[in-house]
């Protein structure tokens, strides 16, 4: 998708699909809806005045409302979409709009489009922020995961024209240009969760990554069993063993074009990379098992962050780690019973196959502090514990540092991402204490599961501050929205991004 700012009235737009936003101004719970546009063209106001005065559109979040050949106007189609009620606007609802414009233009065949951008109505939305938001709001719908259907029909938006006000000029600019980086980022991250376990090996991953961090300007580093015997990654590879493709240990770099200050913060980011899980021994039931090829959206969700971080050049360090294999029953699997001994020398009595997750992180966030990492973020489809807790609305975010914890919830708003803490303190570490080895890989109890699996990562990273991000419930939607398809959702990838990029 190409985009494309004009500074001028819409009003001059031969879009074959113009949009525009409209919201409800009734600050009450009760009383009929007061619409208003977001927009100050005179034409585009007088097209809307007589539709938007019937009572039948309401300015929901997603709403819309067609209406062709608007008079006074030189688009063929006008589209309004809502934003909702005007006291909870955020670029979040903008974000929604654009994407719903998208999707409602590419199964009509319609692929130039064109929007208006939000003015008026004092408007609490910065306007780099609006332009970010929209950009990526349609860059994201214009996504499908319909990559291996023999019969693809390739819909994909062509372009996009962003109407804006001279006035704010050079922000819109800004935040249009940073809205595609990272959009364009988390659709990366995307296609490679979108991908089928017989596809993306944990070596095509190395490929991948490796092929994105030459374009990106990444350092890059592919490793497989030699290094990680030589690292003493035992539960890695304790993991990887099972399965007959090898394990990959991938490690980009990013270095700042000008040196960090001696007391900057090098960030680490790790990601559970498992390609597909079938549980290994303590199999998984056959229902559903399809969807574990999303196992690796941790390291999908790293991976789209360095690609955005090498775009957008923050002044820190920042090295990514992703530990990758399969999890799979064979002769050479590891058994519940087994003690595993992992890089930081920790011993680990295996429970249950199925939560290898935290094995593979614990070496990964291990290697990270190795590599100089002062500041550590893991990402997992860790535990369905988590879900259970939060639903498909929030990601766990647990950490050993509550002034990082601050920070990253503060970065992880302003992207538009839910996430909410949960503990792991000392208290759920000792239900993974082990009497034959240091720590259990599970507890003994079906209570806390997210909580005691963080509490195991946490005997990882020591005094280094760190935040554990399990976003099983989000990394994958299992239904449609009218602003994104259903399927991987590269969630926690602008999260990572704006928590590096805010970092005073």
């Amino acid at each position: 998708m190409q985009t494309k700012l004009f500074f001028e009235d819409a009003a001059s737009s031969a879009s074959p699909l113009l949009t525009v936003f409209a919201l409800d101004q009734n600050t009450e719970k009760e009383g009929d809806p007061k619409i208003a546009l977001l927009s100050v063209s005179a034409a585009v106001q007088s097209a809307t005045a007589a539709v938007l005065s019937s009572g039948e559109f309401k300015a929901g979040v997603a709403e819309t409302l067609l209406l062709h050949n608007p008079a006074g106007l030189k688009a063929a189609r006008l589209l309004i979409i809502g934003v909702g009620k005007v006291k909870s606007l955020s670029a979040v609802e903008l974000r929604k709009a654009a994407g719903t414009a998208v999707r409602f233009a590419k199964p009509r065949g319609i692929r130039d489009l064109a929007i208006i951008f939000p003015e008026g109505q004092d408007l609490a939305v910065e306007p780099a922020r609006s332009a970010q938001a929209i950009v990526e709001g349609a860059i994201l719908a214009d996504f499908d995961p319909d990559t291996y259907k023999s019969d693809r029909k390739d819909q994909s938006i062509s372009s996009l024209a962003l109407y804006a006000p001279s006035g704010a000029r050079a922000a819109v600019e800004t935040g249009a240009a940073e809205g595609e980086i990272i959009a364009s980022a988390q659709n990366f991250a995307r296609s490679l969760v979108n991908e089928p376990g017989n596809k993306l090996t944990p070596t095509v991953l190395g490929q991948r990554a490796a092929e994105m961090a030459r374009t990106a300007g990444l350092a890059a580093e592919v490793y497989s069993t030699d290094k990680m015997k030589e690292l003493g990654m035992g539960a890695f590879l304790g993991v990887a063993q099972g399965s007959y493709e090898p394990p990959a240990l991938i490690v980009l770099t990013y270095t700042p074009p000008s040196a960090p200050a001696a007391d900057a913060p090098v960030f680490g980011l790790v990601g559970k990379g498992i390609t597909f899980d079938t549980g290994g021994i303590s199999i998984k039931p056959a229902d559903g098992m399809e969807k574990m090829k999303y196992d690796m959206a941790g390291a999908a969700a790293m991976l789209g962050a360095m690609q955005a971080i090498a775009a957008l050049k923050p002044p820190f360090k920042v090295i990514s780690v992703i530990c990758s294999c399969e999890n799979m029953p064979s002769g050479r699997s590891y058994k519940p019973g087994d003690i595993l001994t992992s890089a930081s020398g920790k011993t680990i009595e295996i429970n249950n196959t199925d939560a290898e997750g935290r094995l593979v992180l614990a070496d990964g966030l291990w290697y990270a502090k190795q590599l100089g990492a002062t500041r550590l973020v893991n990402a997992a489809t860790l535990t369905g514990a988590c879900a259970v807790a939060l639903g498909l609305i929030n990601a766990g975010l647990f950490t050993n540092d509550e002034a990082t914890s601050a920070a990253f919830a503060n970065a992880a708003k302003v992207a538009g991402e839910g996430f909410w803490a949960l503990p792991s303190s000392d208290e759920y570490l000792q239900l993974m204490k082990s009497a034959i080895a240091d720590l259990m890989n599970t507890s003994n109890t079906r209570w806390g599961g997210a909580s005691t699996a963080a509490a195991f990562l946490k005997e990882f990273v020591g005094d280094t501050p760190w935040i554990h991000l399990d976003i099983a419930g989000l990394a994958w939607q299992d239904a449609d929205k009218p602003w994104m398809p259903k399927g991987p959702s590269g969630f926690a990838v602008r999260s990572i991004v704006e928590w590096v990029r805010s970092t005073q």
